[in-house]
């Protein structure tokens, strides 16, 4: 179930560490499981393509 979707990071540039690439944070929202929570983000790779990714997989980058 997705919930707590929030818009405050947009445009953040990202360094994505499981593909070792550099991506944009569109938004950030909770994923419930059984078990748990987990904070998830929703990014744009260089190529343009959507994905989503587990908080604590990106880091913030600075030029």
């Amino acid at each position: 179930m997705l919930k707590n979707q929030n818009h405050l990071l947009f445009g953040t540039k990202i360094y994505n560490q499981k593909t070792k690439e550099i991506g944009l944070l569109i938004y950030t929202w909770t994923n419930t499981y059984a078990d748990g929570d987990v904070e998830f983000a929703t990014c744009i790779d260089i190529n343009g393509k959507k994905y989503n990714i587990e908080m604590d997989k990106i880091t913030p980058f600075q030029d």
